[in-house]
């Protein structure tokens, strides 16, 4: 393993890491100033990374000038913080190992790599190959990663670990945290519908979009989790799962609206700004029971 993906590795264990959502318009627009004050709020609240462009994100869909100017945003945030910034990359038409040149050039200490559809360890080798930055590979719900395919990927010197989102595929996440351990990498879980469980599996660190808003109700699984009061731990599980089956539903695709209403509702974004125009259309009506599901 490479000397800093080792040293990533090392820093990210334990971290919340928040997958961060965009703030934008109904059309689309991305105000910066918006962001830096959205993400320097997920910090302030307990995030102890910062994911960015991530699926939460809508990284795939948002133009190279405006992927460059939330990554700034997320670094400047991050500077004299110690909080780690994780960039997304791949998943849409651009060039994943461009993207991540990209994020090394703007000072991301990471990447999160979306899965393919093609050979993942030639697009996780062309990644490291551009930038050189530490990268978390992504075993992700619509793209199940096969167990040999893993097994290569962990063995890569630029992995440092694994997210997990196989969103309610429990033998699965626990195959995938196994394997990630026995590559001696770092075992991340994006599991929000899973995310107690996936802790007792062995995780060790967390990278969730349930973290985009509301992020005292994720830091408090972990935090109670690293402590010796079982009581503690099930009631804040108790808590974020509530949260999740409120926001994390059928559509699926519609979690990043219903955690930017949460957004909203908390102060974290203006209104004009809490809107996915990339996801499927909710009804209004929803938006009450995701606000009292996250109380």
């Amino acid at each position: 393993m490479d000397i800093a993906v080792r040293n990533l590795r090392d820093r990210l264990r334990g971290a919340l890491i928040a997958a961060a959502a965009t703030p934008m318009t109904a059309s689309g627009e991305v105000d910066l100033d918006v962001v830096a004050r959205y993400l320097a709020g997920l910090v302030a609240d307990g995030a102890t990374g910062l994911a960015v462009l991530a699926h939460t994100g809508r990284g795939p869909y948002l133009a190279p000038d405006v992927r460059a100017g939330v990554i700034e945003r997320a670094v400047a945030c991050a500077a004299g913080r110690g909080v780690p910034v994780l960039v997304g990359v791949g998943g849409g038409p651009c060039d994943p190992a461009e993207q991540a040149s990209v994020a090394a050039e703007l000072g991301a200490d990471g990447v999160l790599v979306f899965p393919s559809d093609g050979d993942r360890v030639a697009l996780h080798e062309e990644v490291w190959q551009a930038a050189r930055l530490p990268m978390i590979a992504f075993d992700l719900y619509t793209r199940p990663c096969p167990a040999g395919t893993l097994r290569e990927l962990l063995r890569h010197p630029g992995v440092a670990g694994l997210k997990t989102a196989l969103l309610s595929d429990a033998m699965g996440c626990q195959r995938a945290i196994a394997l990630t351990k026995e590559a001696d990498r770092l075992a991340i879980t994006g599991e929000d519908r899973m995310f107690g469980p996936s802790l007792l599996w062995g995780a060790e660190a967390a990278l969730v979009g349930i973290a985009a808003a509301s992020v005292g109700v994720t830091a408090a699984v972990l935090e109670t989790f690293g402590g010796k009061d079982l009581g503690a731990f099930a009631a804040a599980s108790g808590r974020l799962d509530r949260l999740a089956q409120a926001t994390f539903t059928e559509p699926m695709e519609g979690y990043v609206q219903r955690m930017l209403w949460l957004a909203a509702a908390e102060g974290r974004v203006p209104e004009s700004h809490a809107h996915d125009p990339y996801g499927p259309p909710l009804p209004e009506e929803e938006r009450a029971g995701v606000v009292a599901g996250s109380r």
